[in-house]
């Protein structure tokens, strides 16, 4: 057996092929020995890279995008989520139904960022795209779902980005409303994405090639698989989790294309590192090829396992 470990920004639904992949012993089924590892800070996912404590990184594509340039040099190779799994939650019923992003012109919008700045960029992105201006944004960043879901409820901001269990739950509390689900009107995107350092990839490619094929399975699997018969693990990944909100957002995300597919996508890639120039969190255009090497993918098409 080979053991890879995979050291996450996230322990989150949206993660959820990767546990499946682990829990069904798709991985195993390879001759991999997968360790699945969320760190908090996030940041410690680079730490792990650094001191070869993990061989793979799974969070959001503009972590590589970053660093693209620097001599720290990330190189992606498959993809988690093929679709951005948030929402938008307004605190007045009236946006929603008659929905356009000028509406949120001139407001405040609390988008969480303990975990990093994909939930603003994105949404500052997605306003751009419909000929909103995000600059007459207040965006409040840098804080924790949890805090800024207390500080809504309190008052603070006319919107607030989530995650769908979170948006789901504050819907169902009252505290919001759902005007914008970003895996039904947001477009593709390589949210989360597996990447590793750039001087390891070539000697981890066939252990890689054989992870993408059980993280493929995984997916294939999910596609068709009923919610209830789901329930187990997700009980067992999030035992503190409102199960009703797990089994809505599963279902939510299995009806998106959020997990259509391990390969990245090169349009839906070269939107979003556009998106993240605009918001100059890279210091140059970037495109699809300069970030993303198939060569896993390759190995896993000539060789699956299912």
């Amino acid at each position: 057996m080979q053991r890879l470990t995979i050291s996450a920004t996230s322990h989150a639904l949206n993660y959820l092929p990767a546990y499946l992949a682990d829990s069904d012993g798709l991985f195993a089924r390879r001759g991999l020995d997968v360790e699945l590892i969320a760190r908090d800070p996030w940041t410690g996912v680079l730490d792990d890279l650094a001191a070869d404590s993990a061989e793979v990184a799974l969070g959001g594509l503009w972590v590589p995008a970053m660093y693209a340039g620097t001599a720290t040099q990330f190189t992606t190779f498959a993809q988690l989520n093929h679709q951005f799994p948030k929402a938008l939650v307004v605190r007045t019923d009236a946006l929603v139904g008659e929905f356009a992003w000028t509406d949120m012109e001139g407001t405040t919008i609390l988008a969480p960022g303990i975990g990093g700045s994909a939930p603003y960029a994105f949404t500052a992105g997605l306003m751009r795209e419909a000929g909103a201006d995000p600059r007459s944004v207040t965006f409040l960043r840098d804080l924790s779902t949890p805090m800024f879901l207390d500080l809504f409820r309190g008052g603070l901001g006319d919107a607030i980005v989530l995650d769908l269990p979170n948006a789901l739950a504050a819907q169902r509390r009252g505290d919001g409303h759902i005007a914008v689900d970003y895996t039904v009107s947001g477009g593709l995107g390589p949210n989360s994405v597996f990447y590793c350092r750039k001087d390891r990839f070539d000697e981890l490619v066939p252990a890689l090639g054989a992870f993408v094929d059980a993280i493929g399975e995984a997916m294939d699997l999910l596609a068709t698989a009923l919610v209830e018969d789901l329930r187990p693990l997700m009980a067992e990944r999030w035992p503190t989790a409102d199960p009703a909100h797990l089994a809505q957002s599963c279902a939510r995300l299995q009806a998106s294309q959020t997990w259509d597919t391990p390969r990245i996508d090169a349009a839906a890639t070269d939107r979003w590192l556009r998106i993240l120039f605009d918001e100059r969190m890279i210091r140059k255009p970037l495109a699809y090829g300069d970030l993303i090497d198939e060569s896993a993918l390759a190995v896993s098409a000539a060789h699956p396992v299912r």
